[in-house]
């Protein structure tokens, strides 16, 4: 959130401003029963959506065979994914949430910390319209697939 708060957009460009942000987290070095615990990772989806301080309309979850688990958070602002490959000890996080009120990186800390994860990667990204950083880059290349067409 800060870091949207520190980005300033001139008039001509409000358009570009962000409705949301994109958390995508990989969680590494998770112990294994924790990724096949369908309901410890439900309670840990609706903690995470709580954490970030959206408001869960709805939680569905699927055990797969031999292992492995998918789980999704659909909220109001967006939602939160969560799939495990326990047989990799990796986790793959999506948590996307709109609105000024909602802290997705708050989730993305809670769940790095639930699943004691030994290492961990995380993306955040401005979703809605493209950031007035990399819009030019976005219209050059516009203007390149054109001329070249």
């Amino acid at each position: 959130m800060e870091e949207l708060e520190k980005q300033s957009y001139p008039p001509e460009e409000l358009s570009s401003v962000p409705v949301g942000r994109h958390c995508i987290l990989e969680l590494y070095g998770c112990p294994i029963d924790l990724l096949n615990d369908i309901g410890f990772i439900r309670e840990a989806l609706q903690a995470a959506a709580k954490t970030a301080k959206s408001t869960l309309l709805k939680e569905v979850s699927y055990q797969f065979e031999p292992y492995g688990v998918t789980a999704l958070a659909l909220l109001a602002e967006s939602h939160i994914s969560i799939h495990t490959w326990p047989e990799n000890g990796y986790i793959a996080v999506d948590v996307f949430t709109c609105g000024q009120h909602t802290k997705p990186e708050k989730a993305c800390e809670y769940l790095i910390e639930a699943f004691q994860a030994t290492r961990h990667v995380i993306m955040t990204l401005p979703r809605g319209r493209f950031s007035p950083t990399i819009q030019p880059t976005i219209k050059e290349l516009e203007q390149t697939l054109l001329v070249n067409t």
